[in-house]
Formats: structure tokens, C-alpha cells, sequence
């Protein structure tokens, strides 16, 4: 199976995290970048790379670059990662034994989050579909996020990618801050009764961040993680405090 899949990656100033990404890609004979004019030392490890193709678009949405990146792709398969994704060798052996001619048009995979490169038991993170045959498929916009709707059948496969960034806590407060204005926006702007029962509750904008907190901590078991789970329910306990403010921002501002 493995022979008949391209990897599909976006890049924007990932130099702490590409390279573990990319290592574990090492049996693909061509993988696909599309890179947003990054500035950093990441172009230079993905030309490091022979059997990379990088192709820079600016940026406008996750779903815009990876449509773009769809086009680029001759294969049936597509495997999408973002860059501080790393494959496990129990799930790359998992993908190698599924057969390229099946009525199944879509893997699901399951994550570990890492800190410091420490996976924890459990995390918020939900299954992504990361496998699929490339003419079944279309990205579209989520808020701050995106999906990709595959028609078809699907599955879920058992082993797990490891979701491991290093970027610096800065670089994560940037990003994360931009994600909240898009979710925001998305909160504000979508009817309560479409909401989902966590969005209603992030729209009220006081009790989600201690919800966030008691629920990595006890429900996810954050707290067996020792010092790592304290860290990743604090990162979480930050994103929806950048949230609540910047819901409270734009209700002022609409005001």
C-alpha cells in the first residue's frame, strides 16, 4: 500500500518540527509541500530531501493551501500531515497491510499528544481523517481549523501519529491567538441551536477555561502525566482564556 500513497504536508516556519516529520516518511517515493513563503531554516531541510516537491502559495486558509496541494498530486492515495505530525512504525506497518484496491475510501487515525517529546495517556485531541483516495476527497474551512470530507466509506485504524511540537512558546501564543479570532468569529456567528453543547459553553466565555482544566486533568488523567499533563492543561487553560477575550473583543467592537 505504502507505494501507492503521496504524503501532503503544509510548512510555514517549522524548522523545529519538520525534520522528525520527514523522517519518518522515508519510504514514499514523493511528497508534496506546500510551504507559505517561510522564513526560517525550513526550506533548506526540505530540499535536504530528494523526493520532496515544494510548491509556496500564500497563505489564505488550511483548506485553500490543502485544495492546492490535492492538485499537485497524481497518486490515488494521500497521506495529509501537518508538520509536527511523526508516524509511528506500529502505524506506517498498519497502512503498509491495507490493500490499495478497496471499497473503503478513507482511514481515520487516533493522536497522542506530546510535550517535549513525552506522549501523554490521553489527550483533547479528537481522530482526524489523515488517509484517502485523493479523487473522493475536498477540504473545506471550520473555524480557525479545516476537514476534509471524503465521500464513502470509512474506517479507523488503531495504531496512532504522534502530535509532537517544539515550536517556541511564542510561536505558539501567535498562532494560537490567530486561531481564536477565526473561532470567535465562527462562535458569534453561527445560531446557539447549531452549536454544539462545548460551544455554547466556550460562547459563554467564563466557565470554559476551568472546565478545560478540571477536564485534562482528571477526566483525560493529565494529572498521571506528572509534570507534562500540568503543562499540556495549562497550554489548553491558555487557548480558551485567548478565546474568552477575544469573544469579549468582538462583542464590544459589534457594539
Amino acid at each position: 500500500m505504502l507505494e501507492e500513497i503521496t504524503p501532503l504536508i503544509l510548512t510555514y516556519n517549522e524548522d523545529p518540527n519538520i525534520n522528525r516529520t520527514l523522517q519518518c516518511l522515508a519510504w514514499a517515493k514523493k511528497i508534496i509541500v506546500i510551504d507559505s513563503y517561510s522564513t526560517d531554516e525550513t526550506l533548506k531541510i526540505l530540499y535536504s530531501y530528494p523526493q520532496i516537491e515544494v510548491f509556496q502559495k500564500k497563505f489564505d486558509s488550511f483548506a485553500s493551501q490543502c485544495n492546492y496541494g490535492l492538485g499537485k498530486i497524481s497518486s490515488e492515495w494521500v497521506l495529509s500531515l501537518d508538520s509536527d505530525y511523526v508516524l509511528t512504525d506500529e502505524l506506517i506497518h498498519e497502512i503498509n497491510a491495507l490493500q490499495a484496491e478497496t471499497d473503503t475510501n478513507s482511514y481515520s487515525v487516533r493522536f497522542k499528544y506530546c510535550v517535549f517529546g513525552k506522549p501523554l495517556r490521553r489527550t483533547l485531541l479528537p481522530p482526524r481523517t489523515v488517509l484517502y483516495k485523493r479523487e473522493k476527497a475536498i477540504y473545506k474551512d471550520d473555524g480557525h481549523a479545516h476537514r476534509v470530507w471524503v465521500k464513502g466509506n470509512s474506517a479507523t485504524l488503531t495504531a496512532y501519529i504522534h502530535h509532537d511540537d517544539r515550536k517556541p512558546l511564542s510561536r505558539w501564543l501567535w498562532a494560537q491567538d490567530r486561531y481564536m479570532v477565526i473561532e470567535a468569529k465562527k462562535l458569534l456567528e453561527t445560531p446557539e441551536s447549531e452549536l454544539s453543547l462545548g460551544d455554547r459553553i466556550r460562547r459563554q466565555k467564563i466557565f470554559a477555561p476551568l472546565i478545560i482544566l478540571f477536564y485534562c486533568l482528571i477526566i483525560k488523567g493529565g494529572i498521571l502525566d506528572g509534570w507534562h499533563g500540568w503543562y499540556y492543561a495549562f497550554q489548553r487553560v491558555l487557548a480558551e482564556i485567548l478565546l474568552s477575550i477575544r469573544l469579549i473583543e468582538a462583542e464590544k467592537f459589534k457594539t
